[in-house]
């Protein structure tokens, strides 16, 4: 698969702050996909595949990751909800016949 590389620019000064907490420019990137990932997948930008490729992760680290940061991996609204359960309770009066 082609890849585009995107690039993040640092000021010096912060840059000397971030390593002199002991991150590495490899870290920041690794840190600045995962934070990618987590925010587009919240946010309903990018499938649950696309973010776990974005993070660098497998998916289930990535779905790990979610779970560490309070992000559910499924996210209906209250339709949703409300035909998932018309569909559960069809299913159960058919299997009573």
């Amino acid at each position: 698969m082609k890849t585009v590389p995107a690039i993040i620019n640092l000021s010096e000064d912060l840059y000397l702050s971030l390593a002199s907490i002991g991150l590495t420019k490899d870290k920041i990137v690794s840190e600045s996909r995962k934070l990618l990932a987590l925010m587009y997948f919240k946010k309903n930008i990018l499938s649950l595949g696309k973010a776990t490729e974005l993070s660098g992760l497998s998916k289930w680290n990535f779905i790990e990751y979610l779970s560490q940061n309070n992000v559910p991996i499924i996210n209906y609204d209250d339709d949703e909800i409300d035909r998932e359960l018309e569909i559960a309770e069809e299913i159960i009066n058919k299997l009573k016949l």
